[in-house]
């Protein structure tokens, strides 16, 4: 299988093509337009049909044995967080803390925090109830409201794990995940100020005003603030300790075995589904199982794109077309802005910042070396700079644009002007601080 470099870019070309083709034209599910591109790419090269096969499994499996427990419980954590009411408790306490005259504040640090472990279509869907309750209490245009909400929403979705987008990107880049949920979230902090601000500036020019009559949440309804948070803080509390220890790999004692053992994303987000418990008084059978039910169905169509994605990822591996960029292009001038460039793309022609993460890191990992994003920190960077690209831009053909504006009740014309402009700033912003951090760590 030796192919120019020529072909072997138009290829992949192709191979993009396809997935942004029936992804947003013919609306084809994410999974068969990866495996299709894949397919195509694989025979396209002049792999037998056998080994395109073999190889694509292989691909899928290894990101399955990564990811699989990681994206189950993590979907988990977000399902019985929703269902208790603590998303609603950790809300509410932070609006008791910014007060009604920063009701656009709350909502970007409201969405923010519980981010962290649901996705922010499903957070927003959540949260609207409260945003439009808020909205109509403090005078603030549901377009300002909305917009903060979404915004903080999105910059820890793109950012951090347990969200599918970054997690797999760390499993396919090789970064650690740890370090990647404190970074992702540190660099996600600017992201959401900087939303916060576009949407207050230019939310006054289309101040859609809230006027549907909401009904008021039973008042002590939910966990107590405690318990509302545990479930969400022990879980980063963990794995960022063990990231922590294994800086320095003379550490020992049982107390730091166990910090490693636990610390692990599986067994500390199983501790996170496992606090949420204590935020119902009673449980009965037929809920619980009905809640862990949804939770698997809903981690099951998240896991086959991320397989897919994986099988996609095999193949462009397979092909070798990272040695034949390294000897036609010089990546090393690019760095980080290489696949922060590349996912935007992806990110801007089909939609869903997920599958353009996905993607991405698929078609970076054997440029690591050129892009001179190899070593540890570099992976780390080369993952946050993908996750600033996949914000960029969000409009009418992502999923997520849609649920903002049915549940807040914006036209097309708010939502471009505010949201979307919200978007490609916040993934400026957010590389900005990717080549800031490029400089210091």
């Amino acid at each position: 299988m030796t192919q120019s470099f020529p072909y072997l870019l138009l290829c992949l070309i192709a191979g993009i093509s396809v997935i942004v083709l029936l992804t947003t034209r013919y609306k084809v599910h994410a999974f068969f337009a990866l495996v299709l591109s894949a397919m195509l790419v694989g025979l396209g090269v002049g792999m037998p049909l056998g080994d395109v096969i073999t190889t694509m499994k292989d691909g899928f499996g290894k990101i399955m044995s990564s990811l699989g427990f990681i994206i189950v419980l993590g979907t988990t954590l977000g399902v019985m967080l929703e269902y208790t009411g603590a998303t609603a408790v950790m809300a509410a306490f932070i609006l008791r803390q910014t007060g009604e005259k920063r009701a656009s504040w709350a909502m970007s640090i409201t969405g923010f925090i519980v981010g962290l472990p649901i996705f922010c279509d499903s957070g927003f869907i959540v949260l609207s109830g409260l945003n439009k309750n808020l909205a109509k209490r403090s005078g603030v245009p549901i377009t300002i409201m909305s917009a903060s909400l979404a915004t903080g929403l999105l910059a820890i979705h793109c950012l951090a794990p347990p969200h599918p987008g970054a997690t797999t990107a760390a499993a396919t880049i090789g970064a650690d995940m740890g370090k990647l949920i404190a970074y992702g979230a540190l660099v996600a902090i600017p992201a959401m100020i900087v939303g916060n601000l576009w949407a207050n500036y230019a939310g006054k020019k289309f101040p859609t005003l809230q006027t549907e009559d909401i009904t008021e949440e039973a008042a002590g309804s939910g966990p107590s603030v405690l318990k509302a948070f545990l479930p969400v803080v022990v879980p980063i509390v963990l794995i960022a300790l063990k990231s922590f220890y294994n800086i320095d790999p003379k550490l020992s004692g049982k107390w730091i075995t166990a910090i490693l053992a636990i610390g692990d994303p599986v067994p500390a987000l199983m501790i996170g589904v496992l606090l949420t418990f204590l935020c119902k008084p009673k449980w009965q059978k037929t809920e619980l199982s009905h809640l862990l039910q949804d939770s698997v169905e809903k981690a099951g169509g998240i896991l086959i794109i991320i397989g897919a994605g994986g099988a996609f990822g095999a193949i462009l591996a397979a092909t070798k077309i990272g040695v034949h960029f390294s000897q036609v292009l010089d990546l090393g001038a690019l760095g980080i802005f290489f696949p922060f460039l590349l996912t935007a793309v992806l990110k801007t022609a089909q939609g869903s910042s997920t599958v353009a993460i996905i993607t991405a890191a698929a078609i970076v990992q054997p440029l690591l070396h050129g892009l001179g994003l190899d070593a540890p920190t570099g992976k780390l960077l080369c993952v946050l700079a993908m996750g600033s690209g996949s914000m960029i831009i969000s409009h009418a053909n992502d999923a997520y644009f849609w649920v903002i504006a049915k549940f807040s009740g914006l036209d097309m014309k708010t939502m471009l002007r505010v949201y979307s402009i919200a978007t490609l700033l916040m993934g400026l912003t957010s590389i900005l601080m990717v080549f800031i951090l490029s400089k210091i760590i």
